[in-house]
């Protein structure tokens, strides 16, 4: 089985790849150019808007406007500067996303879930995070890597092995590429944007704390948690406790912010 260990590790050495670096310093596999995410990103977007029922809550769109403009105001070059399209989707889902292009996307059942502006920031900046960090880029890049992987192995098989056995074996290296390498990248992505996301939330002036809230917050919704390790999210626990740890580490950022602009003058109707 030498051939599939030379395999294994290609595909490997192939993942780990660096293109570039996040903004945390983390080495990246990225194979799409900016310009094609932003045309993903946009087109993905406009069809939503063509899907979903868009809220025409005057005070609900300016709340949602405010808090996203207050973290824009502190992101990172070119990204404080675009112009970005932030939308609020008439829908009960507790959810919120932002995709390459410049544009987010905020539900009306996210709303009833955060308590305070802080907490609705804490969704947004993680989400922004997502974009900034180039996570859709990077996903897409290691599923692409993975699948060619995937492939080549299937040709290899095929000419060493009978139809049953090859089948066999690609069911179990299949597993073994979705627990080793693609549900442990999404779950590095969303705890990288949970620390920046706290970043662009202490910086703007949004007490760091909350996300550890909001969390608390999701967690005491109850349903069934799937084990961690078969996860694309952090379990609640730990996420919860990462990010009280973290709230901690950029406190000294927050108070700078509050000193320097003031509070925070978004507020939530009703």
């Amino acid at each position: 089985m030498d051939w599939l260990k030379t395999l294994v590790t290609a595909l490997f050495a192939l993942l780990a790849m660096s293109c570039t670096q996040s903004p945390t310093g983390r080495n990246q596999f990225m194979m799409y150019s900016d310009s094609d995410m932003s045309r993903l990103g946009d087109s993905s977007f406009a069809d939503l808007k063509q899907q979903e029922k868009i809220s025409t809550d005057r005070a609900l769109n300016q709340y949602v406007r405010c808090v996203a403009d207050d973290l824009i105001a502190v992101l990172p070059a070119p990204y404080e500067s675009k112009s970005w399209d932030v939308v609020v989707f008439d829908n009960p889902a507790v959810n919120a996303f932002a995709l390459p292009g410049e544009n987010i996307g905020v539900y009306t059942g996210l709303l009833k879930v955060t308590e305070n502006p802080a907490q609705l920031a804490a969704v947004i900046g993680h989400e922004i995070a997502h974009v900034i960090a180039q996570h859709g880029n990077e996903r897409m890049s290691t599923q692409m890597a993975a699948g060619i992987g995937m492939q080549l192995g299937g040709a290899v098989l095929a000419s060493e092995y009978d139809e049953k056995t090859a089948g066999t074996v690609m069911a179990v290296l299949g597993v073994g590429v979705q627990l080793g390498v693609l549900l442990p990248y999404s779950r590095t992505h969303e705890s990288e944007a949970d620390q920046l996301g706290v970043d662009y939330l202490a910086a703007a002036g949004y007490d760091p704390r909350e996300a550890a809230n909001l969390w608390r917050n999701m967690s005491a919704q109850g349903g069934a948690q799937v084990p961690e390790f078969l996860s694309t999210h952090p379990s609640p626990s730990t996420r919860i406790q990462t990010l009280a740890n973290y709230a901690q580490t950029v406190m000294p950022s927050y108070q700078r912010a509050l000193q320097q602009n003031g509070a925070p003058n978004c507020r939530k109707p009703g």
